[in-house]
């Protein structure tokens, strides 16, 4: 931590709002350094909170920039918080509002007409979207966790299936959030007509990203990925081998025309500075300060002399939920792909030869129960204690696995892993899941990466072709990219599945699919042993923060494991029970109290793909006693299936001292294009 004391500058905070165009305003929270001179803008904008949900984060980083020389800025997006409007699916109104925003703190008395742009999760994207805008004033972007492929890599599909994991539990909680009022410490007495207005706007945002399960304009909008082209400021991409955003940050590296430099630590889907397991943390607002002082200030500060990629290579380590500290070290690559990475084929003819079972050209039939992937761990780590993969032992015992020999050296890897499969379906259906698992001597399996293919999707995601019965084709597809570090002793392990429940949304078709191990390989990125022999080392300062007031946290009355997994032997259901663990109330120093829980539940028979239920349940409270204000929002999402169509059903209730002043259900099929 670091004392405003030792700050170059004195700060003052002010709350402000931000006129648009069509006249609605936009809460703001500014911090500035109390001097005569203009200085840059930072701009945090993102539709949670500024004045309960983010502000302990918003805490350490906000006034920490301020303390060093800029006008840090935290801005609710519109229907959110105690901005004006209404809220909506956030992508164009939501980016041309930001572009304004970024316009009107440019032209600010007090702002040097330069502006940097930071967020992460669902501000992440933002940044890259108003970035491709391509503002004047916008001239330097950092981005944390953050896709830049609304479709294939957020939390709605992967490798062209419907993941049920994030799908509709994130509905639920978007929905909860958006049903949340505006403050009246803030608002005054417009806060009640400001939130029944919104309530009547509110739709499940599951209800469009069912409407859209392949790669069209709905997801093309607003990705980045599209055109990085556009992109014209300088992009500082950070991501975490725990967090499922990181080929983002692989991708932006490879295919940015303009100035950008990558991170990739050990950790979870979380800033850097927060040490929040699995660590080491680092300085992550000292590293940004580098980035932000050489575009907004024009001071070399060297971050264009760092390698194009500095990425934490992870050691084996046994399984386990969680990690402190990952075991690693850091590594740097001068250009990304790397010259020092190259492609290893290994033949999984080979891999079986080793096992014992000779195959002439012959076909290993993959059929997995529809519980395989109970132990895939969290889809989106924040740092809990149950989030990461657990032994992958029986996982690898419902799937096909391939072993390689004990290695006889060290194999390290770094980038995206990929497969090359000659496959027979006799389904016009189905779906491949791969798991690259690290394999002790003492036979425990550690997961390293995973991959997903849909078959309907093997010719783009952006189509639908159903397999031919009983036809055989070659297809490919990468796994999500790692660094990590093979000892030797230890195997490689390819296990192959046909389900990934709940990650993945099962296809109808519960035949699996077959497998010519004599045309199929696993091709693995290894980087070269010696690639840091004569380098600098990469290293990064001690976390610093802010030491501002934060929120009193009260322990909850009642504490539920954030998993577990209930079997039903007789009727052979498996269900996966998640509470994310959001802790006791809050207790914020303005006096507002604010709580929040949610539980999530799996269904799944494991036998019948047409047993897959998911329901996701959220309740939010706000309360001033102060002014007796007392606010309760219930949110609830529940997906089924049949055959031919999935089934969402929402709910959404809100009160008001305990009486209901909105209740609203939604029920709606959708046919399965794809999923």
């Amino acid at each position: 931590m670091q004392h405003p004391a030792s700050y170059p500058y004195r700060t003052a905070r002010e709350d402000l709002r931000i006129p648009l165009a069509d006249g609605v305003e936009l809460f703001a929270r500014v911090w500035r350094p109390v001097t005569e001179e203009p200085v840059p803008a930072l701009l945090e904008y993102l539709p949670d909170r500024l004045s309960d949900r983010t502000a302990p984060r918003d805490a350490e980083r906000h006034p920490w920039y301020a303390g060093h020389g800029y006008a840090s800025v935290r801005v609710d997006v519109r229907g959110h918080g105690n901005s004006g409007g209404l809220p909506g699916d956030g992508s164009e109104q939501e980016t041309a509002d930001g572009v304004a925003v970024v316009e009107w703190l440019a032209a600010q008395p007090w702002c040097s007409g330069r502006v940097g742009m930071f967020g992460i999760s669902r501000s992440g994207p933002g940044c890259l979207r108003i970035a491709a805008r391509a503002p004047e004033a916008l001239k330097a972007v950092v981005t944390v966790c953050a896709t830049d492929d609304r479709y294939d890599n957020d939390v709605h599909y992967l490798g062209g299936s419907l993941l049920a994991v994030g799908m509709h539990a994130w509905s639920a909680a978007m929905l909860a959030f958006a049903g949340r009022p505006p403050d009246p410490k803030y608002v005054g007495d417009a806060w009640r007509p400001m939130w029944l207005e919104r309530l009547a706007a509110v739709e499940p945002p599951l209800h469009h990203r069912l409407g859209h399960q392949t790669r069209d304009d709905y997801w093309r909008s607003g990705s980045a990925c599209e055109d990085y082209g556009a992109i014209r400021a300088a992009v500082l991409a950070v991501g975490g081998w725990a967090d499922p955003y990181r080929d983002s940050v692989l991708r932006l590296v490879e295919h940015l025309d303009a100035p950008v430099r990558a991170i990739i630590g050990p950790w979870s889907h979380q800033y850097p500075d927060r040490s929040l397991p699995p660590g080491p943390a680092i300085g992550f607002l000292q590293e940004t300060l580098r980035w932000w002082d050489q575009w907004l200030k024009g001071v070399d500060t060297g971050v264009l002399r760092e390698p194009a990629l500095r990425s934490w290579m992870n050691e084996s380590v046994p399984p386990a939920t969680a990690y402190a500290n990952r075991p690693g070290r850091w590594v740097g690559d001068d250009s990304w792909p790397s010259l020092d990475v190259r492609e290893i084929h290994y033949g999984l003819d080979d891999v079986l030869r080793t096992a014992g079972t000779p195959s002439d050209d012959r076909f290993v039939h993959v059929r997995s129960p529809q519980h395989t992937g109970a132990d895939a761990g969290r889809f989106l780590p924040f740092g809990g204690a149950a989030d990461l993969p657990s032994d992958q032992r029986e996982e690898d015992g419902r799937s096909v696995c391939f072993d390689s020999v004990p290695l006889p050296e060290p194999v390290e890897i770094l980038g995206r892993a990929g497969l090359r499969l000659r496959v027979r379906c006799d389904g016009r259906r189905g779906q491949i899941v791969a798991r690259l698992c690290d394999v002790a001597p003492d036979g425990s399996s550690t997961l390293v990466t995973r991959g997903v293919l849909n078959l309907t999707s093997r010719r783009g995601r952006d189509r639908v072709v159903e397999w031919t019965p009983g036809g055989v084709e070659d297809v490919g597809f990468e796994l999500a990219g790692i660094a990590h570090s093979f000892p030797p002793g230890h195997r490689i392990r390819l296990a192959l599945s046909s389900a990934y429940w709940p990650w993945v949304w099962p296809q109808p078709w519960a035949g699996g699919f077959e497998l010519d191990p004599g045309h199929s390989a696993l091709v693995l990125p290894a980087r070269h042993l010696a690639a840091d022999a004569g380098s600098p080392p990469v290293t990064f300062e001690p976390p610093e923060q802010a030491a501002g007031p934060h929120a009193h946290v009260t322990e909850p009355l009642t504490e539920r494991p954030e998993r577990q997994l209930i079997r039903d032997i007789a009727t052979g259901e498996w269900r996966l029970e998640v509470s994310p663990g959001h802790g006791g109330p809050l207790t914020y120093p303005d006096g507002l109290v604010y709580d929040e829980h949610a539980v999530e539940e799996y269904r799944i028979l494991t036998d019948d793909p047409l047993g897959a239920t998911t329901r996701s349940d959220w309740t939010i409270r706000l309360e001033r006693p102060d002014l007796g204000w007392d606010i309760t929002i219930r949110a609830r999402s529940e997906l089924s299936c049949d055959a031919a169509h999935f089934t969402a059903r929402s709910h959404l209730s809100a009160l008001e001292g305990g009486s209901v002043v909105f209740e609203r259900d939604w029920e709606r099929r959708f046919p399965r294009t794809a999923s």
